[in-house]
């Protein structure tokens, strides 16, 4: 059966009992070991966000029933809202209250994994024949002092997405090279001087790595427990130089200095942006606010400085076993069937993400679909991780990256010295201070 009902007065949260008995079919054909796990009589309490998979209900549903047949136990789901997600694990994890298991946001497991409330997933990985077939990006993401604490599940990642008739009327190919954005953006603005050759915004942190990565810097490293930020290194300023660049030779715009990702989204489906970096889950959105737009744009990866591709951040989730689940063994056999085969691809589909395993992604990076394939290449091709810290949620919140490219946008400070402050500052949070 399936039943909804409100937890309380509190709004964030939806608790879905799943008390499904086995009834044949739905079973995902790929879960591994599931049904050699005794679950009769149990019941597996997780936690999953709300509003990443309008199907998630109907999705669920079959999961419960899956489960129920492979290990005899039944599931309890609660739907919990991403803004509020954070301090409930904090608080159930102080209280020692957590559920079996959980999606965990990429830079959530390390913070969770460090605090001692995830269970490492290792052994489970290795016995069930999965550890080569998980996305690099997610599993670097998920790993803390060398041990795996968050399994792949899905994810989304940016590349450049362009206005092909902006392009063609421009008469420029889509860039795959630095040198060639910089051409295109110049093209761009002198067949169209009133709109944004390429966006470049001032408050858009995940859209800047990419840059520090491509021309061989890096965000922070770790060395022994002491983490270090990159951001100030020649490497990193050479990309912050580029990327900058194009706003200071009057490609993007006066305005997308404070622009948000959101505010990318919402001018170039106005048809107001030659090109973009924007998400792999954004496509839908952007046809949503200008059914216009259906069939003018596409992707490709974002170009390395001289070619290949400039990694890009993984942004999705991992599924984390919690220490207090009491059966671990159980909670794994809901992880590996959630995370591969049938429901991984179903989530996926549903969802408008990747899944985290990498065969199930052949098929998509064969599809000619131009908002397809290019995210789908630059997912296993080039997608990477923000700093495994579990003080990177610090330097999220206090905004450093994107204080360094509003003070370069802005022209209050030049790269040099806005990117020593941010290193200066970032590498002080990285490793626990304020």
């Amino acid at each position: 059966m399936w039943t909804r009902k409100r937890a309380g007065a509190v709004a964030t949260a939806a608790l879905v009992a799943l008390g499904v008995s086995a009834c044949g079919g739905g079973g995902s054909g790929d879960s591994g070991d599931g049904g050699e796990v005794d679950g009769e009589g149990k019941t597996l309490d997780v936690w999953i966000m709300q509003g990443t998979n309008p199907s998630a209900d109907a999705f669920f549903e079959e999961v419960a029933t899956a489960f129920t047949e492979e290990t005899g136990a039944e599931l309890n789901v609660e739907f919990v809202e991403w803004a509020d997600a954070h301090d409930r694990f904090v608080t159930s994890i102080a209280g020692n209250t957590t559920p079996d298991v959980a999606e965990t946001g990429t830079t959530w497991t390390p913070e969770f994994a460090d605090a001692g409330a995830l269970a490492p997933l290792d052994d489970y990985v290795a016995e069930a024949g999965l550890g080569d077939d998980l996305v690099d990006g997610l599993v670097e993401a998920g790993t803390y002092e060398e041990q795996l604490y968050g399994m792949p599940w899905y994810a989304g990642v940016r590349s450049l997405v362009y206005n092909t008739e902006i392009l063609e009327q421009a008469g420029v190919e889509p860039p795959t090279t630095w040198a060639e954005i910089e051409a295109a953006a110049k093209a761009i603005k002198a067949e169209f001087p009133d709109k944004t050759a390429v966006a470049v915004p001032g408050d858009a942190e995940f859209t800047v790595y990419p840059w520090v990565w491509g021309a061989g810097g890096e965000v922070a490293t770790l060395d022994g427990d002491t983490w270090t930020s990159g951001l100030d290194s020649p490497e990193a300023q050479e990309g912050l130089e580029f990327w900058t660049g194009l706003a200071a030779d009057g490609y993007s715009s006066a305005g997308a200095t404070t622009w948000r990702e959101t505010d990318v989204l919402d001018a170039f489906a106005q048809g107001d942006v030659g090109m973009a970096i924007m998400g792999s889950w954004t496509p839908g959105a952007v046809v949503e606010a200008n059914a216009d737009m259906e069939g003018k744009f596409a992707a490709v990866p974002i170009p390395g400085k001289d070619g290949g591709i400039s990694p890009s951040v993984l942004g999705g989730s991992h599924l984390s076993v919690f220490e207090t689940a009491e059966d671990k063994d159980l909670a794994f056999a809901f992880v590996e069937l959630m995370t591969t085969g049938e429901f991984a691809t179903k989530w996926g589909e549903q969802a408008g993400y990747f899944p985290g395993q990498k065969s199930l992604l052949d098929e998509t990076l064969q599809s000619t679909d131009p908002l397809v394939a290019p995210f789908a290449q630059q997912f296993v091709e080039g997608g990477a991780s923000v700093p495994v810290s579990p003080n990177f949620g610090a330097v999220q919140a206090k905004l450093t990256t994107s204080t360094m490219m509003q003070s370069i946008l802005s022209g209050s400070e030049d790269v040099a010295t806005a990117s020593a402050k941010a290193a200066e500052e970032m590498t002080s949070l990285l490793n626990g201070g304020s």
